[in-house]
C-alpha cells in the first residue's frame, strides 16, 4: 500500500471500543489528528507488521494521548496485537478509489440459512478495504469474512454503488449471495464476533471468534490476564534478559456466567496460541493410571504444537483437596503437579484454571511456579453491565425508547451470562409480538425492532443467577401497598435509598449511612410487609434469610451458612439481606445453646466486616428485641432501630383502603367509620377481617346457585356492611 509523504505519528495499539467491533474505525486522540491534519471519517493507514487501511474517528478525550484504539480485525490485518505500536499515517483521498465490485470468501462454517442474509452486506458502505485482509458481516456468522478480489486493485472503498459478491473458500459463487450494496445504510454497526486465524494443533478447539471487543465489564481483569498470558507467549525472550521464569499458570475464579471462559478464549484467539478445553468427565477413567496417561498426553502434545493454552474448565472436578479416601482424585491432581513443575519456559505452554468454587481446590496447586496468580472475576458493576449490554446489543436493532444504560441500571446482580439471556429473551419476545398477518409479519422480518417493553419482559422472566439460590421470587409490593408506617418507611428510605441516589452527599459529607435497620413491635403490624416492599420499591437485590432455617445441628454448618449470605449479597451488591424472626438465631450469649451462641459471634464478624461496602444494608425484624444479644444492637451493626407498633386510627383507614382496593363494597360500607370502631387491630388483622367478609359475601352466591350459574352472576356481588359485622364475630383484634 502507498502512504502519503508524512511520517506519520507512533500510537500503542489498544483494544476498541465495545461498539466499534467490526466497523473498520480507528480512534485516534486530538492531539494526533491535529498533527495528521484529518478529519473524522476520512481514511487513514495503519502500520504494524502488514499495512491496513481504516476510517478516523475522535477518541474519548479520557484515552491518553499515545493510543490508538483499534478492533480485532483490524489489529489482525494491520498483524499487531494490544500494546504493540503501529505508525498511523494519512492517506492521499486520490490513492483510494470507489470500489466498482468486491469478492469475499466466506468463513468455512457459514451455513446456507446465515447466507442468505443480503441485508448484512449493506454495513459494509463506506468501509475501505484491500485484498487479503478479514471483515465480518453483521449477523452473518461470527467468522470473518476474507476479501479475495476488488475491481480496482489496491484500496478501495464500498460505497453504494458496489456489488459485493461472495464466494465459498474454494472461489466457486455461494448460493444466493451475489448481492449489492446498493441503497444501503452506513457502516455505523456491525458484527459482535471477530476470530484469529485458523490453526493447527492436537485437538485445538476450532476458532470462537471471542476478542477483546467482546468482554464486558472486566477491563482490569483483563489486563491482569493479559501480562501473565499474552506476554510470555509474545515475548518469551525479554523474560529470559530479566532473569526470571515467566508465569506458567493463571487461576480464574469467580461466580458462573461472569466471563472467566471467555477470557481464556480471547487471549487464546489474540495471541495466535493453540486452545484446548479439558473437562473433567474426560480425563477420569475407570482403570487405574489411565486418567493420569491422559493427562500426560494433553501436555506432550500441548508442548508440541505450542503456543498452546490448556483450559481446564471447573478444574475443582479433578481437581479438588486430596484426602485418604480419594485414590483417583489424589493420582490426578499428583501427575498435574508434576506436570506443572514440568513445564520448561522455552515450550511456551501455558495453563489456565476456571473454577467458582476456589475453596475447593488443592492448595499444593495455589502457589507459585503451579498457578502464579489468582484473578477474580467478580460481579460486574453498573459501568460493566452497560459494557456488556453493548457487546449484547450491538447488532440489534433497537428502538430509540431502549436505554441500554436504564438497563444496566436495573440489573443489579446480574452477570455477563444472565445479561446475554437478557438480550436473547428480550429478541424473543419482539419475535413473539410480530403481526399475524403475512403481509405485515414479511415487511416485520426486514426490518425489525426491538422495544422497551421487549426488555420489560426479558428482565421479568430472567433472575440474576448471582442470587439464584436466595431469591426465589422478585417481590412485587411496594409502599403503596403498606398503609401507614410512614416514619417507618422513611427510615428505611433513608437507609437504603438514600446511600445509592445521594452518594455524593455522603461522600463529601464524610458520612457512613446506616448499616443495620431492626424492625420490631408486635406480631402483625408489617414488619416483614415492610421489608419486602422496601425491596419492590428500590432496584436492589433483596436476601431474605429465616432465622430458623440457618441453624444447623453439625458444628460450623450454621456460621458457615451466614459466610455464604454475606458472600453471596456482596457479590450482587447493592442488596439487602433481610433476616426475618432474627431472635431465633441471636439470643444472648450465655443463655442460649452454644450453636446459637456460634452464629452471632459470625454475625457480629460480618456485620462489622460491611463497613467495607457500603452498598449492603442489613434489615433484621423480630418482635422480641429484648431476647436480641445486646452486642448486635449497638450502632455500627444493627444501630437503626424501628418501633413498628399497632396502628392509629389514620393508620388503620389507610390499611383498610389498601386491601378494600378493588374490592365492591357497597354504599353502607364507611372506610373511616370502620377504621374507628376497630381500635387494637393491627395490619394483618385488618387483612383477615376485610378476607373474612368477602369471603362471606362468595358464600351466599356459591350456596345457592350452582357454579355455571354463580360464576356468571360474579359482577353481581357486592361485600356490605353485615359481611363485615359478621367477620368481626371471627377476627379478634
Amino acid at each position: 500500500m502507498s502512504g502519503s509523504d508524512s511520517d506519520g505519528v507512533s500510537l500503542s495499539v489498544r483494544a476498541a471500543e465495545k461498539r466499534d467491533a467490526g466497523r473498520g474505525v480507528a480512534r485516534i486522540p486530538e492531539i494526533a489528528r491535529r498533527q495528521l491534519g484529518v478529519l473524522s471519517g476520512d481514511t487513514v493507514v495503519i502500520e504494524g507488521e502488514s499495512t491496513t487501511v481504516a476510517k478516523l474517528w475522535p477518541a474519548d478525550s479520557a484515552v491518553p494521548e499515545n493510543v490508538v484504539q483499534i478492533d480485532a480485525d483490524t489489529r489482525a490485518n494491520a498483524g499487531v496485537h494490544v500494546g504493540d505500536t503501529v505508525t498511523v499515517r494519512t492517506k492521499d483521498k486520490s490513492t483510494i478509489r470507489e470500489a466498482e465490485r468486491v469478492t469475499l470468501a466466506a468463513p468455512p462454517t457459514l451455513s446456507e440459512e446465515a447466507l442468505t442474509a443480503r441485508e448484512a452486506t449493506k454495513k459494509l458502505r463506506n468501509r475501505p478495504v484491500s485484498v487479503g485482509e478479514q471483515i465480518r458481516l453483521e449477523g452473518v456468522g461470527q467468522e470473518p469474512f476474507r476479501v479475495v478480489d476488488t475491481d480496482p486493485d489496491g484500496d478501495v472503498r464500498i460505497t453504494s454503488a458496489t456489488t459485493v459478491r461472495v464466494v465459498d473458500r474454494s472461489g466457486e459463487p455461494a448460493d444466493d449471495l451475489v448481492t449489492s450494496a446498493r441503497g444501503g445504510d452506513s457502516s455505523d454497526s456491525s458484527t459482535s464476533r471477530s476470530s484469529s486465524a485458523s490453526r493447527d494443533g492436537f485437538e485445538s478447539e476450532p476458532s470462537s471468534g471471542v476478542t477483546y471487543e467482546d468482554i464486558g465489564g472486566l477491563d482490569e481483569e483483563l489486563e491482569l490476564v493479559r501480562e501473565m498470558i499474552e506476554l510470555p507467549l509474545s515475548e518469551p525472550e525479554l523474560f529470559q534478559r530479566l532473569g526470571v521464569e515467566p508465569p506458567s499458570g493463571v487461576l480464574l475464579y469467580g461466580p458462573p456466567g461472569t466471563g472467566k471462559t471467555l477470557i481464556a478464549r480471547a487471549v487464546a484467539n489474540e495471541v495466535d496460541a493453540n486452545f484446548v478445553t479439558i473437562s473433567g468427565p474426560e480425563i477420569m477413567s475407570k482403570y487405574k493410571g489411565e486418567s493420569e496417561e491422559r493427562l500426560r498426553e494433553v501436555f506432550e502434545a500441548a508442548e508440541a504444537n505450542a503456543p498452546t493454552i490448556i483450559f481446564f474448565d471447573e478444574i475443582d472436578s479433578i481437581a479438588g483437596e486430596r484426602d485418604d479416601d480419594g485414590d483417583a482424585e489424589n493420582r490426578i491432581v499428583g501427575q498435574l503437579l508434576t506436570l506443572m513443575d514440568g513445564l520448561d519456559a522455552r515450550e511456551e505452554v501455558i495453563v489456565i484454571g476456571a473454577t467458582n468454587r476456589v475453596d475447593s481446590l488443592d492448595q499444593a496447586l495455589r502457589r507459585g511456579g503451579r498457578f502464579d496468580r489468582e484473578i477474580q472475576i467478580g460481579v460486574p458493576d453498573a459501568e460493566g453491565r452497560r459494557e456488556i449490554l453493548e457487546v449484547h446489543t450491538r447488532g440489534m436493532p433497537l428502538s430509540d425508547a431502549v436505554s441500554v444504560d436504564a438497563i444496566a441500571r436495573r440489573t443489579h446482580g446480574f452477570v455477563g451470562a444472565d445479561l446475554d439471556a437478557v438480550a436473547s429473551e428480550a429478541a424473543m419476545a419482539a419475535i413473539r409480538d410480530r403481526p399475524t398477518d403475512a403481509d405485515e409479519r414479511a415487511s416485520w422480518n426486514r426490518d425489525p425492532v426491538v422495544t422497551k417493553r421487549h426488555f420489560d419482559e426479558a428482565l421479568a422472566s430472567v433472575e440474576p443467577s448471582a442470587m439464584r439460590e436466595y431469591v426465589a421470587e422478585s417481590p412485587n409490593t411496594d409502599f403503596s401497598d403498606v398503609g401507614g408506617l410512614e416514619d417507618a418507611k422513611q427510615v428505611l428510605r433513608e437507609s437504603v435509598e438514600w446511600p445509592l441516589t445521594y452518594d455524593r452527599l455522603f461522600e463529601e459529607t464524610n458520612t457512613d449511612p446506616p448499616s443495620g435497620v431492626l424492625l420490631y413491635g408486635p406480631p402483625g403490624t408489617g414488619k416483614t410487609l415492610l421489608a419486602r416492599a422496601l425491596a419492590g420499591e428500590t432496584d436492589v437485590n433483596f436476601v431474605r434469610v429465616d432465622g430458623p432455617e440457618i441453624v444447623d445441628r453439625y458444628v460450623g454448618e450454621s456460621e458457615k451458612a451466614i459466610r455464604e449470605v454475606f458472600e453471596r449479597a456482596r457479590q450482587a451488591a447493592p442488596s439487602i439481606v433481610f433476616f426475618d424472626e432474627i431472635d431465633a438465631i441471636t439470643a444472648a450469649r450465655g443463655e442460649s445453646h452454644e450453636v446459637t451462641e456460634r452464629v452471632v459471634s459470625q454475625l457480629l464478624t460480618e456485620l462489622d466486616g460491611m463497613r467495607e461496602n457500603p452498598n449492603l444494608v442489613v434489615l433484621a425484624a423480630s418482635n422480641r428485641k429484648d431476647q436480641i444479644d445486646p452486642a448486635l444492637l449497638r450502632p455500627g451493626r444493627l444501630d437503626t432501630h424501628v418501633l413498628v407498633g399497632e396502628p392509629d386510627q389514620e393508620a388503620r383507614e389507610k390499611i383498610l383502603e389498601v386491601h378494600t382496593r378493588g374490592k365492591p363494597l357497597s354504599d353502607d360500607v364507611d372506610i373511616d367509620g370502620l377504621a374507628a370502631e376497630l381500635e387494637g387491630y393491627t395490619g394483618a388483622d385488618l387483612e383477615a377481617l376485610v378476607r373474612d367478609a368477602s369471603m362471606k359475601a362468595i358464600r351466599e352466591v356459591a350456596s345457592e346457585y350452582d357454579p355455571e350459574e354463580a360464576n356468571a352472576k360474579a359482577d353481581e356481588v357486592v361485600v356490605e356492611r353485615r359481611h363485615l359485622e359478621a367477620a368481626r364475630e371471627h377476627v379478634d383484634g
